[in-house]
């Protein structure tokens, strides 16, 4: 059996392609965090969810991710957020997923935001990607990838399943909406980590990042608007009897995605 885990959730304003000036806040913020087993950063946190790829893109070997390689070195924790990366002359919304010990994995934004002509910018991902943290099964999610429940149904493959996302304010009603539906439907613990603030496009983003159990209740939940850090410790044994008691999963529809 699994141990309790202990997330920490990120909730903040990013500065517009400024990775330097982003990694410096980041840097402030994790410097105050105390035994997390998992620190979740919004998606793009180095740049904000901008277009502009050819002037901001980093690559595997670059600054930021060797930043999060040394953050979760620091903090003891596995660290989490996505990023530009160009790779093989492609451009990617790249989840990178890094452990203390320095081992890194990734997950590409499989679904691209076409109402910001994010599918003219990027590549998508192919495969979903489940990470290992304390004996817990991780899926890692971007944003948008939010909106399509048949990527994200639980196999019974992972626990809890994580969305790091730009989601902006117009459409914050969704956002809360979806995250409860992909924890009850999965039955899985499901966090979702969004920024706050305007971006280089006037869009605002309200955060609403949230922390939500297997039966979509909150945790916890930032306030809106708000620079914030929350933090829940997940039991899994809590997870464990609640499928034995309600094992919805084993009426589930058998699929192949293409």
């Amino acid at each position: 059996m699994a141990e309790n885990l202990h997330i920490t959730a990120i909730q903040t304003f990013l500065f517009w392609e400024n990775a330097e000036k982003n990694r410096q806040h980041f840097s402030s913020i994790l410097s105050k965090i105390k035994n997390a087993d998992v620190i979740i950063l919004p998606e793009m946190f180095t740049t904000g969810f901008t277009m502009n790829t050819a002037n901001v893109f980093e690559e595997m070997g670059g600054i930021s991710v060797e930043w999060l390689k040394q953050k979760a070195k620091e903090t003891n924790a596995c660290v989490t957020g996505s990023l530009i990366i160009k790779e093989n002359e492609s451009y990617y919304n790249r989840m990178i997923w890094a452990e203390p010990d320095g081992k890194i994995t990734h997950y590409d934004k499989r679904h691209l935001f076409r109402m910001a002509e994010e599918h003219q910018s990027f590549s998508g991902g192919k495969e979903r990607v489940i990470v290992n943290c304390k004996g817990w099964r991780i899926l890692l999610q971007v944003c948008y990838d939010l909106r399509f429940s048949v990527f994200s149904r639980n196999k019974n493959d992972y626990d809890i399943a994580i969305y790091v996302a730009n989601w902006p304010m117009a459409r914050n009603s969704a956002w809360k909406t979806l995250l409860q539906a992909r924890a009850i439907e999965n039955l899985s613990y499901v966090i979702g980590v969004n920024r706050i603030g305007e971006d280089g496009k006037s869009i605002p983003y309200s955060g609403d990042s949230a922390i939500i159990d297997f039966k979509g209740n909150y945790l916890q939940q930032a306030n809106a608007e708000e620079e914030t850090v929350i933090s829940a410790q997940l039991s899994h044994q809590e997870l464990v009897d609640f499928r034995e008691k309600f094992p919805a999963h084993l009426d589930a529809d058998n699929f192949t995605i293409h």
